[in-house]
């Protein structure tokens, strides 16, 4: 065992029981992220909320977003083991919960309960890593990380297409698994959790709990993703959309003033901010967190509602994208732990994830899938340059009385982001639709193929569902039938969707474009040898 002044690292023997616990743990989040992607049209037209639901991820990243933070100050105080194990215990419930939703509205609940555990798992597991492992070793043990992501995005889309797809398993709805199969998992993780998880010479430390804050960064976000979702109805500079930008800024400008009474204990310290490379790679956590959610989102969408995948081939033809977030992670880890050095890395990701989400405008209702499967992997190979590569600059570049807090404010930035981009990027998808949808109708009518399919009596169910979803606000909350609708009648709608998810790319790519900008800005420090103090503040 290996000892300086402020920390206590294992050796490699006595760090592998421990990351089996932390793997198990993270199995579920990983899991959970992957599963519900493909299963998510589905649940949206089985629960009659298509169009709504973006309020199911984003319930689940506000929680997660704000607890992270705060499962890093209470892990200081009553330990790592206790926290994790009460994460997984909470996002079990969460999980069994969301598989008996009735509506949209509920499962969006339910999914927050979710949240309140997710928001300890991927947190707690780095930070207990960072305990135990020095910097520069921690690429090798975070690479079992990654393989649990690894494993868990390959498995994810296609147990969640496979479950999403039966009508009944046991006598629950099909797609209730993508939530329930967690319990089971999650008492697995717990049994083991409790046996292997043990850190030597934790030593405690008391922190007053930044509940101020947290209240405030939540009252500062939900009446701004409410505007991001009802706004296209409201209207954008309505009474009720301006009540909530209001409320919003306002909250956000409190937890400003939280945050800096509370000095080292507040949720986010903001002394953090006076080191470089924490400060630009917030910056770039929470605009790729935006931009990757607006890819993630929309994906497995496109392939269903336009591609008229069914659930479980959606999965298999998202494999490009898992493939192409470990080729990326993998070779970053690599490359760092081989040369020291992180910033070509960043920089190399977001790059790529630019490109890929601006090429992704070319995708319209008759788009080969190999063009797809080749944006899709480069999509996920800028994804892997990133994820990683951040959290160990910022473990790097902090002292070791911050790895905690450090640690989560990387996710919590990713997470901000994430949630905003989660909610716009639906928004504007359903908010454009309508507007698109139209304007195929209007040139399909003037086709003789679509005038001879709209006057056949075989197609009059067709025809009502079609009018009902050109009229009803709501027309496409659910949108089941058009896998069995007759195609020429449905072009429009497709057509329709197409081209408002390439505007969607297009407003994602211009987004992390800008997160470029901040990755060339970012220190090129060298990562710490074993035994060496933390690095100080990057000038």
């Amino acid at each position: 065992m290996s000892k300086d002044s402020s920390n206590t690292y294992l050796d490699h023997k006595e760090v592998v029981p421990i990351l089996i616990g932390l793997m198990l743990g993270l199995f579920l989040a990983a899991l959970d992220q992957t599963i519900v992607a493909t299963a998510i049209r589905t649940i949206g037209d089985d629960l009659k909320g298509l169009s709504i639901q973006a309020w199911a991820t984003t319930a689940y990243l506000i929680t997660s977003t704000i607890t992270t933070p705060l499962y890093g100050k209470l892990s200081d105080i009553f330990g790592r083991k206790p926290l994790f194990i009460w994460a997984i215990s909470i996002f079990i419930v969460g999980s069994a919960l969301s598989a008996f939703a009735v509506s949209m509205y509920q499962l969006a609940v339910f999914r927050a309960i979710q949240g309140l555990g997710a928001g300890g798992l991927f947190t707690l597991a780095l930070a207990i890593i960072g305990d135990i492992v020095p910097p520069r070793q921690r690429p090798k043990y975070q690479g079992y990380f990654i393989a649990v992501f690894g494993s868990s995005s390959v498995l994810g889309p296609i147990v969640g297409g496979f479950l999403a797809g039966q009508e009944s398993i046991l006598g629950l709805t099909g797609w209730r698994w993508v939530f329930f199969v967690n319990v089971p998992v999650g008492l697995i993780a717990l049994v083991v959790v409790g046996k292997t998880l043990h850190i030597p010479n934790f030593q405690r430390v008391n922190h007053a709990i930044d509940w101020w804050g947290a209240l405030s960064l939540t009252t500062g976000l939900v009446p701004l993703l409410i505007v991001a979702q009802e706004g296209r109805n409201w209207g954008w500079t309505s009474s009720n959309s301006i009540i909530c930008y209001v409320i919003g800024i306002i909250s956000l400008l409190l937890f400003v003033y939280f945050e800096n009474r509370m000095h080292d204990e507040a949720l986010l310290p903001l002394r953090l901010f006076k080191d470089k490379t924490f400060s630009l790679i917030a910056v770039v956590g929470v605009i790729t967190g935006a931009g990757m959610f607006g890819g993630l989102a929309i994906l497995p969408l496109y392939l269903q509602i336009v591609g008229g995948a069914s659930p479980t081939r959606a999965g298999l033809e998202l494999l490009p994208l898992t493939i192409g977030i470990m080729t990326g992670s993998i070779f970053s880890g690599r490359t760092i732990s081989k040369l020291g050095k992180y910033k070509m890395l960043p920089v190399a990701g977001t790059i790529i994830l630019t490109i890929s989400l601006l090429l992704m405008t070319s995708f319209r209702a008759d788009t080969s899938y190999w063009w797809i499967a080749i944006l899709s992997y480069a999509f996920g190979v800028g994804l892997g340059g990133v994820l990683q590569p951040t959290v160990i600059a910022v473990q790097n570049a902090v002292e070791v009385r911050d790895l905690g807090v450090a640690t989560s404010s990387v996710t919590l930035f990713r997470q901000l982001g994430a949630t905003i981009g989660t909610a716009a990027f639906i928004s504007i998808l359903f908010g454009s639709v309508g507007n698109e949808t139209q304007d195929a109708f209007s040139a399909a009518t003037s086709q003789p193929e679509y005038i001879k399919a709209l006057s056949d009596p075989a197609n009059a169910q067709t025809v009502s569902l079609l009018n009902t979803a050109q009229n009803s606000p709501n027309g496409f909350d659910d949108t089941s039938w058009l896998t069995t609708a007759n195609q020429t009648l449905i072009r429009p709608i497709l057509e329709g969707f197409a081209n408002s998810m390439s505007l969607v790319f297009l407003i994602g790519g211009i987004v992390v474009a800008f997160s470029i900008i901040f990755a060339v800005l970012l220190p090129d420090n060298k990562l710490k040898e074993r035994g060496q103090s933390a690095a100080p503040a990057a000038d």
